[in-house]
């Protein structure tokens, strides 16, 4: 499991021209869910979202975390984190997951990212053409691989 996490002062996506999910001071997630991605992947990606301590404190400093700010979380899935680009010029998706094993961990993760915030989250539409806005804050992006944890 891949996701690259963005601080954001504000930040939604749209289907369609919908807003669908929308958050304020918060992460925004973009998830990429690999072949052999298990429930193991599944907590500890959501556990080092919700505890990552790159929001400032009184002092200024990156000692909180998105739970700590009380802040929001939008997680969209983006399949293309797994672009394989070492042969030509057409990226490969090959070892993205298909929509009948991406779909049920996507959930999942929605689920443990809900439980482990302690407050529901915004998401985007899996599989849709989304059009995503953000404010990053600082910048700060972060990319976080699950497979990268020992």
């Amino acid at each position: 499991m891949r996701v690259v996490i963005q601080r954001v002062s504000e930040a939604n996506v749209k289907v369609d021209g919908v807003v669908v999910g929308a958050i304020q001071e918060g992460l925004l997630v973009l998830l990429g869910i690999h072949n052999d991605d298990t429930t193991e992947d599944i907590q500890w990606i959501s556990n080092k979202l919700v505890q990552m301590r790159i929001f400032d404190d009184a002092d200024g400093v990156m000692n909180q975390s998105v739970q700590d700010i009380d802040g929001a979380i939008l997680l969209i899935s983006q399949f293309t984190l797994y672009a394989a680009t070492k042969k030509g010029n057409r990226p490969s998706y090959i070892a993205a997951a298909k929509p009948e094993i991406a779909i049920p961990i996507y959930e999942q993760m929605i689920l443990q990212l809900t439980k482990d915030l302690g407050k529901p989250i915004e998401t985007g539409k899996f599989g849709a053409d989304m059009k995503v806005s953000l404010l990053n804050n600082g910048p700060v992006t972060i990319i976080i691989d699950s497979k990268n944890r020992e």
